[in-house]
């Protein structure tokens, strides 16, 4: 069978195997065992086990469950809510104030918790009912919480940008520093379109109000005073002191990440036993149980991943693939439009990890070729795979939302994040246009990339 007969049939039974339901892991590793079988040596199915155990045996790859723990360990205390509270305190006398802090409590949770639907469950828990309480419509307030949710894996410590460094060979402490000019970018925009969306949704309270006296919530809106603003400070503190200590341990150079990730959970540990005092085995159990069931998954998932994307290799897919986009020829920006469409539409379908596994062999090689710098990509596609996270049908934030807010409709829900997925477009653009935006800081602390 050609090389092109068995790429087609390889693809095609993926698709087959994903439309079918079955988990993501078992589909991309029965597909891998499948192939394995008829068209690869009968020996090569008995280290199945060791190939998985080599691809997970990455030291960088060990951070992963331990700022799992970390996110968990901040994500089920209240340290989310007091965040959000304090944010929206000190923002009250903003127009759109409420918006922006929502927007400023998702990105220093996600700087935290390096999840998005533990930033998004976490601040929107708290953040929707309370916009709704002071009159912003349904759809805005879940629009912002699930827009806000995505800066999870773009803000370090980012696992979709650990998962990106180990497949494209790249520095993580680089990679996770270019992240950090396009996340202020998106909060930025993300914060910009809160303030207009206030003042319009504002003004027509106000002129339904002149018009028939009807007396929106937007119009009463509380005022604290400096001494409640303080006093919101001592529980926020410390958890942006952990935030601070952390990115000063990995980026100056006093450790590795996996070093870094494990000082950050015990950390956050420590934390909430003496802030929130939840040390009891009761109160960590749920913790310790859900860093669990999200890192087996995780985990599960990666190695599955990646034995699929060992088996292209083996079979020449992935070469043959990146051979063919090679040999069209396309100019440079022609590439990276076409590739950045791909994973827009494998984002309707697979979660940042399996993406990222999937496509790093096919990918890579041209974009490499082509003289991009991998490490501005790796920020690039980190952001087309936000947008995966808020648009159907996967759109796995839409769906959190849903859980917290399930009397929100899920058009409302859906209407409300098509600004956010407009802003985001726009912010990668701007890295087109602007590449510097992502990696100035890199180059500033660690000096020129190769």
């Amino acid at each position: 069978m050609s090389l092109l007969a068995i790429g087609l049939l390889f693809g095609g039974s993926t698709l087959v195997v994903l439309f079918s339901g079955m988990p993501i892991a078992f589909a991309l590793g029965g597909v891998a065992v499948t192939f394995m079988y008829f068209f690869m040596p009968a020996a090569s199915l008995d280290t199945v086990t060791q190939n998985v155990y080599e691809e997970l045996a990455s030291i960088t790859l060990l951070s992963i469950p331990l700022f799992i723990l970390k996110g968990a360990a901040i994500g089920k205390s209240p340290a989310g809510r007091d965040l959000y509270a304090a944010m929206h305190a000190w923002m009250s006398r903003i127009p759109g104030g409420l918006g922006i802090a929502n927007v400023f409590a998702c990105a220093l949770f996600a700087a935290m918790a390096g999840s998005s639907p533990a930033t998004c469950s976490a601040i929107g828990s708290a953040g929707i009912p309370e916009m709704r309480k002071r009159g912003y419509s349904p759809g805005f307030a879940a629009g912002i919480i699930a827009a806000g949710g995505t800066l999870g894996i773009l803000l370090p410590p980012s696992i979709t940008m650990i998962l990106y460094a180990v497949a494209a060979e790249q520095s993580l402490g680089r990679l996770f520093l270019a992240g950090i000019g396009p996340g202020i970018l998106l909060v930025t925009l993300f914060s910009g379109y809160a303030m207009w969306r206030f003042r319009r949704e504002y003004r027509d309270a106000m002129a339904s109000y002149a018009h028939d006296g009807t007396r929106s919530a937007y119009l009463e809106q509380e005022q604290l005073t400096l001494k409640q603003k303080v006093e919101m400070l001592p529980r926020v503190v410390p958890f942006v002191t952990l935030l601070i200590g952390v990115m000063i341990a990995l980026y100056g150079g006093f450790a590795t990440p996996s070093e870094t990730a494990g000082l950050g959970a015990v950390l956050a540990l420590v934390l909430i036993a003496v802030v929130y005092q939840v040390w009891r085995p009761r109160d960590v159990a749920p913790i310790l149980s859900s860093t669990l069931k999200e890192s087996t998954m995780l985990m599960f998932i990666i190695g599955m991943s990646l034995l699929y994307s060992y088996v292209m290799s083996y079979l020449h897919i992935s070469q043959g693939a990146a051979e063919w986009i090679v040999a069209l020829a396309l100019s440079k920006w022609m590439l990276l439009a076409t590739i950045v469409v791909m994973v827009i539409v494998l984002g309707f379908f697979l979660p940042p990890v399996s993406i990222i596994l999937m496509t790093a062999p096919i990918i890579l090689t041209p974009l490499r070729a082509a003289g991009f710098d991998l490490i501005w990509f790796g920020v690039l596609m980190t952001i087309v795979m936000e947008m995966g996270l808020i648009h159907p049908p996967v759109g796995l934030n839409i769906f959190v939302i849903k859980n917290i807010a399930p009397d929100i409709p899920l058009k409302d829900v859906i209407w409300g994040v098509v600004p956010f997925l407009l802003l985001m477009f726009l912010a990668v653009l701007l890295l087109c246009l602007v590449p510097g935006i992502s990696t100035w800081l890199p180059d500033m602390i660690m000096g020129k990339g190769k």
